[in-house]
């Protein structure tokens, strides 16, 4: 199926991300791309990188990967969110040659493996890498020759000498990488997907991947030049970058999140308006404006005013920014939009932050994909939906059950080449030019689309009866005092036990539970998980627990890594 565009705008597919990027400069050349935070001791100021400077960046640290031979090579890039990454990031896939983002997360063996594995003939780290990377050379294991450092260091070049390089020889009348030829439908891209090195894919992306998408995204989400948007997720993600890539092609000013710790800090600092994310931290972010509701003895109120102001909206008539100033306050005033991917939303939460006067709408997709092939619409969310297939995607239900379940399949522009040197997993996935994405989901009469859980994350029990451990997590979650869960089958007696490992906060038991000793809290949760299953058919009751205030293995975009939970759980 084919979904309906919102036609209340225009927006041109460019051809590759140099022509995307130079569009944006032409339009908002002395504007904010970046706000970088600059910190001295106790002093901070700010750095403010405009549309033009950071096109010139890029040109001159092209410029110097052609001076350096790099013209046609892989470059590899690993170290958290920063300027610098994203300048190296188009440095690379606008004239030089092929980008290998890589893991932020992993441990030293696994980041040599990927540089082996992807051929990556030069690789640009953040300062947490320096010793990772002094041995990496030390050994001589990869094809790796030219090892930089985002910041200055005594033992390899930096990322500003090369910019310093760069623009002397640019200025010089070498112009390589200007002119350089950039083949849209080439691998452009290489992407590792999650897990151990022995079993994760390298996805090959093309610029016509990610133009086509960042294009249909266009007509899905409302942006203007002025909002300022969080760069949360991990740009080595594709959801991170595609994402960033987004909002630098509306002009869009991008600043960087210190921690976890300081989201909330960070949102009040930048007036941010707009950011992508995880569920789970929307999930946490809705726990925290209600604790802090319930602290001021304000629930009541509260309650009741959102009544009112959805009776309002009903005859379009808006009051939720005015009456819940003090709520968006804690969130900087200025947030207006959050985009969810990576796994499904509570619609609870979904629907609160809209009670609120914030959109939180969900896309779905996969690094595969570039990765959004559905997502909501501002004009028409259904809650617990995914919303409809972008205007370029086509989706259809592969092998449905009796209950209209099946495989979600899909087809478009932004479709992976395949994986790297994999040509058998490419054959399994991809298909008379569908790709299947290892997703279960179903389409309701109105053409919305669920998503009900991971193909291979299915429970199936000995009667026959299939069970979705993501639909049970969301449930769970909702306790407040639980911060993740993990539904998975327990073997036993030749069957599957349906079980639930809890992670609990422990500054809420503090609170709530005062001097509950262990055994008193784990029969408060056995209760709400006796009322939960008293609300399910009796295949889906959960009956054996595990209960801890330690957080699951996951993955850097929060994934829990289910495979290593399993393991760890029949272990002990």
């Amino acid at each position: 199926m084919k979904s309906n565009v919102n036609n209340d705008a225009e927006f041109k597919e460019f051809k590759d991300l140099r022509e995307l990027l130079k569009n944006s400069v032409s339009l908002h050349s002395n504007e904010d791309a970046f706000i970088l935070k600059n910190k001295c001791g106790q002093d901070i100021s700010y750095t403010h990188v405009s549309y033009k400077q950071f096109q010139d960046d890029i040109n001159y640290l092209g410029t110097s990967f052609f001076n350096l031979g790099l013209n046609g090579k892989r470059i590899a890039i690993i170290g958290k969110n920063c300027y610098e990454w994203a300048v190296t990031y188009f440095a690379t896939v606008n004239g030089t040659g092929i980008t290998v983002p890589l893991d932020k997360g992993l441990p030293e063996q696994e980041i040599e493996s990927l540089l082996q594995r992807s051929y990556a003939n030069a690789v640009i780290f953040g300062k947490d890498y320096l010793n990772t990377m002094r041995e990496i050379k030390k050994r001589n294991s990869t094809q790796v020759q030219n090892f930089i450092c985002m910041e200055e260091n005594p033992d390899f070049p930096s990322f500003t000498e090369l910019i310093n390089m760069g623009k002397e020889k640019l200025n010089a009348g070498d112009t390589r990488f200007l002119t350089a030829p950039i083949d849209e439908q080439k691998m452009s891209m290489l992407l590792f997907t999650s897990g151990t090195t022995s079993i994760s894919k390298a996805v090959m992306l093309s610029h016509k991947n990610i133009t086509s998408n960042i294009y249909a995204l266009s007509y899905v989400i409302k942006i203007y030049p002025s909002d300022v948007n969080m760069a949360f997720l991990p740009f080595h993600h594709t959801f991170g970058s595609t994402g960033l890539i987004f909002f630098l092609s509306h002009g869009v000013t991008n600043v960087f999140c210190d921690g976890l710790k300081y989201i909330q800090k960070n949102l009040v600092e930048y007036k941010v308006s707009i950011f992508v994310c995880v569920p789970l931290l929307l999930e946490a972010m809705y726990k925290k404006i209600w604790k802090e509701i319930d602290k001021q003895d304000k629930t009541k109120i509260v309650k009741l005013a959102i009544k009112i102001s959805n009776f309002l909206l009903k005859f379009k008539i808006d009051i939720r920014r005015k009456i819940f100033k003090s709520v968006l306050d804690q969130l900087g005033g200025s947030i207006r939009f959050a985009i969810s991917g990576a796994a499904a939303i509570d619609k609870t939460v979904a629907k609160g932050f809209h009670d609120f006067g914030i959109t939180a709408i969900q896309g779905y997709g996969l690094t595969e994909t570039s990765p959004v092939l559905i997502a909501e619409r501002e004009s028409a969310i259904r809650y617990g939906s995914t919303g409809f297939p972008l205007c370029n995607v086509q989706i259809k239900i592969d092998n449905p059950n009796e209950n209209g379940i099946g495989e979600i399949v899909a087809k478009g522009p932004n479709v992976m080449l395949g994986y790297y040197e994999n040509e058998e997993a490419t054959k399994e996935v991809l298909k008379d030019g569908w790709f299947y994405t290892g997703d279960l989901g179903y389409i309701d009469k109105d053409g919305y689309i669920y998503i009900s859980g991971r193909k291979k994350n299915v429970i199936v029990l000995k009667n026959g009866k299939n069970i979705y451990p993501e639909e049970l997590e969301i449930l769970i979650n909702k306790f407040p005092y639980v911060d993740e869960s993990m539904v998975f089958g327990m073997p036993k007696d030749d069957d599957l036990l349906l079980s639930a490992k809890i992670v609990y906060n422990t500054d809420y038991v503090q609170e709530h539970f005062i001097n509950f000793t262990k055994e008193q809290l784990e029969e408060k949760i056995w209760q709400d998980i006796k009322e939960l299953n008293q609300t399910l058919t009796n295949y889906k009751h959960i009956k054996y627990l595990v209960i801890t205030d330690e957080p699951m293995i996951k993955t850097t975009t929060q994934k829990i890594k289910r495979f290593e939970e399993m393991k760890k759980i029949l272990e002990s």
